[in-house]
């Protein structure tokens, strides 16, 4: 169960990361307050990133501590992160559409090949 919640805390934490670079400050400092019911679309569309920071990140430390409870911390936090990592590069090249070279492609696979070999050596 301890991986399911390192796979989960991983899956928040790719969230969180976009919810970052969704968020802008600038529209959430523009929204009426006195008026935020009269255009709730738009408004809620606004904050969604926001609520996604805060959700995920909150999620992303309950199921993270959750894992930690069974998993060495050290591997847990090098498969979290490297997972993290892999996913919010495929959402940048799939999502975002930017660019990738075979050189990230070479070394996002040795990060793999690391979390698989650190799954698998896992002591029981």
């Amino acid at each position: 169960m301890a991986w399911l919640y390192l796979f989960i805390a991983s899956l928040c934490e790719i969230g969180w990361t976009i919810c970052v670079k969704l968020v802008d400050i600038k529209k959430i400092g523009a929204i009426p307050w006195l008026h935020f019911f009269k255009d709730t679309n738009t408004n809620f569309l606004v904050l969604l990133p926001l609520l996604g920071y805060i959700v995920l990140g909150a999620l992303n430390i309950v199921f993270f501590y959750l894992a930690s409870k069974q998993i060495p911390i050290s591997t847990a936090m090098a498969v979290w992160l490297g997972t993290a990592l892999i996913g919010v590069k495929l959402v940048d090249v799939f999502v975002f559409k930017q660019g990738y070279t075979f050189s990230q492609i070479f070394f996002f696979a040795l990060i793999l090949v690391g979390l698989i070999g650190l799954k698998s050596s896992d002591a029981k």
